[in-house]
């Protein structure tokens, strides 16, 4: 975040060299944290600048979950060398961002865990960036931890760039000793562990500056969207081919080769630390941010007007889940949201797909109802948890896989994932027996230090839907799993889904201590004590099978009559209370999830029991 007199520098300065870079790493192997002590050691903070600790987390929802959801792109100086860096996404189901990244960039950052080693969603990232001929930099992180294991991890990535198909260039990768958190780096394991200078000066040293024609006309493509209120549509992306002047006229060209809109570029912002510099101009190889435009999108070509044909856009893998978005049509809705309508809905899932490109929205059969396709249940659960923020109130079908015919045998396909688990060896057998229920296959299964085994499946994706609480539980909370797309095959069959039935409400109102502590026999409640209920709404998970309707607002029954005996105190117990995504992982198909800004409710499709049952007879509880 630079001062007014380091901006005016910036504008009227000759260009520099630049270097190009994406940081990759699996989640919470410490990116972001290193990229904060990136920003402070190259001077980018002023001396007594408050900064929040992983400043790059700038959303709401990465702060709280610890993960990195938006690609975002910052700037760093060092001897006389400009270096953009750009935060990647660790997990797959954000892998719209991570492909769109890799095409702006000339060299990537390997960062591994020295205890965990290379994990799937590393395995996914590095594969794009290898595919596109990038040479990396390995960064080992976490040297200070007590069970690191540089050397095996230093091995296992050499394998598992190999297996990925990286050439001789790419297998002879330069390699850093790190502790982000401590701020250093060194080409030894028992080096001096001073600052980071290794890791700027590696990066000079092996990443290539971009090769582009500055002398054609100017022409970019639109990597990263979003709307600023006073810019309006801000499109970022590196200059690809010439050079670009503020109030030039540019158009914008589709894939296809139509032109969407012909405009001017009201505002060039170039990345400068933290903040967005405004410079007059920019040339090929930088990454730059445009506006004053209003019709681009990702991934159109901006581009001068006499260019004639867009820039090579790169395909994205399509999506493997779908969720049904619909209006809150229950008893309570309306009441706890300011955007309730399903035009309101519509708009906004519409819009979400301008800027990310991974999530496709159609009209659903159903009334007032939306199919919402993306990369995983995670990636839908952010988009609706950043709804219900924004004031939204909406219901949620069970997540459901999106199958495909292959064109040459006519078989019916379906998503598989790659699933790496650690988990102590007492629970290894509980994990195996699960995952064979849900058509896992093991590939793996070898020891991992600390008495903890690491197992390899490839399953189903439907196998894993709910599955991840049940997981939690039989590792009690000890097991980590990771996940992976890895392709269409054949259709596995049927998989047995949830085993409990539930306790439904069969009445209006608010609920009582007296009749939940007669109902917590019957299985696990949901709801505590004075929480509104509805027909159809679900309040707990039966202990058996089939579903049960329940009366949980009957109040005790006062009469003149002193009791012989003190009453028991009623004591409940706590009720589980569910994430939206652990929420969204538990229902059937004939259930839904009640997202509202201050509540998330479990409900049947059809609240009327009558409607149930008929359902039930015809056969189509969905």
């Amino acid at each position: 975040m630079t001062g007014g007199g380091r901006t005016r520098r910036d504008n009227q300065a000759p260009f520099m060299d630049i270097r190009n870079i994406a940081i990759i790493a699996h989640v919470d192997h410490g990116k972001t944290t290193l990229v904060d002590e990136l920003l402070k050691q190259s001077g980018s903070f002023h001396e007594h600048q408050q900064v929040a600790e992983r400043a790059m987390d700038s959303n709401d929802l990465e702060r709280e979950r610890g993960i990195t959801i938006l690609a975002k792109c910052t700037s760093v100086v060092w001897q006389n060398t400009r270096i953009n860096i750009i935060d990647t996404p660790g997990h797959a189901d954000f892998g719209g961002e991570v492909e769109r990244i890799l095409s702006m960039v000339d060299g990537a950052i390997v960062l591994v865990d020295s205890a965990e080693g290379a994990l799937p969603q590393t395995k996914f990232v590095v594969g794009k960036a290898l595919a596109r001929g990038l040479k990396p930099i390995v960064v080992v992180n976490k040297i200070d931890r007590g069970d690191a294991r540089p050397d095996e991890v230093h091995n296992e990535i050499f394998d598992l760039f190999a297996a990925l198909g990286a050439n001789d260039e790419q297998l002879d990768f330069p390699m850093l000793y790190a502790s982000g958190r401590q701020g250093w780096a060194d080409v030894e394991l028992d080096g001096p562990r001073k600052d980071l200078s290794p890791m700027f000066e590696l990066i000079l040293k092996h990443v290539p500056a971009p090769k582009l024609d500055k002398e054609k006309p100017f022409a970019m493509t639109a990597t990263i969207l979003e709307n600023d209120n006073f810019l309006g549509r801000v499109l970022t992306g590196r200059v690809e081919q010439g050079r670009a002047k503020v109030n030039m006229p540019v158009k914008v060209l589709r894939a296809d080769g139509s032109v969407v809109e012909t405009g001017r570029l009201t505002k060039l912002l170039s990345f400068r630390g933290l903040d967005r510099v405004a410079v007059d101009e920019v040339e090929a190889g930088d990454i730059v941010a445009v506006a004053g435009l209003s019709e681009a999108t990702i991934p159109d070509t901006i581009a001068s007007p006499e260019v004639t044909a867009p820039l090579e856009a790169i395909p994205v893998d399509p999506p493997t889940l779908s969720m049904t978005f619909r209006l809150n049509d229950g008893p309570l809705g309306g009441r706890e949201g300011k955007k309730v309508t399903s035009r309101q809905i519509r708009d906004r899932l519409f819009k979400e797909t301008e800027s990310n490109i991974a999530i496709r929205v159609t009209d659903s059969p159903e009334s007032e109802a939306f199919e919402v396709a993306g990369r995983g249940e995670l990636q839908l659960g952010v988009l609706i948890e950043t709804m219900r923020r924004e004031g939204f109130e909406l219901t949620i079908g069970r997540p459901r896989v999106l199958f495909s015919t292959n064109e040459e045998t006519g078989e019916r396909e379906e998503p598989f994932e790659e699933v790496t688990i650690d988990v102590d060896e007492p629970y290894s057998g509980v994990v195996v027996e699960k995952m064979s229920q849900r058509k896992g296959q093991m590939q793996d299964m070898r020891p991992s230090g600390g008495d903890k085994v690491r197992l390899t499946f490839i399953i189903p994706s439907r196998g894993l839907i709910g599955y991840h609480g049940e997981f939690l539980t039989d590792t009690r909370g000890t097991g980590i799993m990771n996940r992976l797309f890895y392709g269409y095959q054949p259709y596995a069959g049927t998989i047995e889904g949830r085993r409990n039935g539930s306790l439904i409400s069969a009445e209006d109102g608010s609920t009582t201590q007296y009749s939940l502590f007669s109902l917590q026999d019957r299985g696990t409640l949901f709801v505590n004590a004075g929480e509104k209920v509805y027909v159809g709404m679900i309040i707990g998970e039966h202990s058996r099978e089939n579903d049960l309707e329940v009366n949980a607002v009957r109040e005790k029954k006062l009469t003149n009559i002193r009791a012989a005996g003190k009453d028991e105190a009623l004591l409940l117990v706590p009720p589980r209370r569910m994430s939206l995504e652990q929420a969204i992982a538990y229902i059937e198909d004939d259930e839904l999830v009640e997202v509202t800004p201050s509540a998330i409710r479990l409900r049947k499709r059809y609240l009327d029991p009558n409607e149930r049952k008929k359902r039930e007879r015809k056969g189509d509880a969905s």
